[in-house]
C-alpha cells in the first residue's frame, strides 16, 4: 500500500473517533477504510454511506454485491473483487456471470434485474450517460427509490475502486489474481 497502515496507538484523537465509529458497525478497518482513515473527516462521511450501500439500499443483496463486482472489474480493482466475489456467489450471482465479468465479456444474463443493473452501470461508466430506455427499464424493475440507489451505488462503488487503485491497497495474498489482463494494480498484455 502506498500509504502507511495506521496502528490505533498512532491515531490522532480525530482519527480514533473515526476509527471507533466505523468499527462499531464493521468490526475492523480494512481495504479502503485504512486509506480513508488518513482523512478522518472523509472517513466519517464515507463509512455511513458505505454501510447504507452495503446493507440498507433499496436494491437486494444480490445486486449490491453484483454492483461491487461490476465496478471492480470496470476499474480493474483486484482487492475489491476478491473481497466480494464469494459474497456475490452466496447471494445468487451465477458462476458463468462472474466468469464473464472477470474476462471483460458481457454476460449472458438469465436474470432480468442483473441484466438491467449491468446495462445501466456500463452505460454510465463507459458513455457517461444512460439511455432513456435503460433508465425506464431500471425504474420499472427497481422503482424510483431503487433507481436512485442504483445511481448512488455505481458512484459510491466507483469511488471505492478509485481509492483502492490509487493507494494500491495490497490484494489478498491468499487469493489468485482475478483478472487475466492485470497483475496487481497494473495492466498487462
Amino acid at each position: 500500500m502506498r500509504l502507511p497502515k495506521l496502528a490505533y496507538e498512532q491515531l490522532s484523537p480525530q482519527q480514533k473517533d473515526a476509527h471507533d465509529r466505523h468499527v462499531a458497525k464493521r468490526k475492523r478497518i480494512g481495504g479502503p477504510y485504512g486509506v480513508w482513515l488518513h482523512s478522518p473527516d472523509l472517513m466519517n462521511l464515507v463509512s455511513p454511506l458505505s454501510n447504507y450501500m452495503r446493507w440498507d439500499a433499496a436494491l437486494p443483496e444480490k445486486l449490491r454485491e453484483f454492483g461491487i463486482l461490476v465496478t471492480a472489474r470496470f476499474w480493474g480493482t483486484p482487492y475489491s473483487w476478491n473481497a466480494h466475489v464469494d459474497k456475490a456467489r452466496a447471494a445468487g450471482i451465477p458462476e458463468d456471470v462472474i466468469a464473464d465479468l472477470a474476462a471483460r465479456r458481457t454476460p449472458n444474463f438469465r436474470a432480468e434485474d442483473e441484466r438491467i443493473y449491468y446495462t445501466f452501470a456500463m452505460e454510465i461508466l463507459e458513455n457517461h450517460f444512460v439511455s432513456d430506455s435503460t433508465f425506464a427499464a431500471a425504474r420499472a424493475v427497481f422503482g424510483e427509490r431503487g433507481v436512485v440507489d442504483l445511481i448512488g451505488a455505481i458512484g459510491y462503488f466507483s469511488m471505492l475502486q478509485i481509492c483502492l487503485n490509487s493507494a494500491e491497497v495490497d490484494p489478498q495474498a491468499d487469493r489468485p489474481p482475478p483478472f487475466p489482463d492485470m497483475q496487481g494494480y497494473r495492466k498487462i498484455g
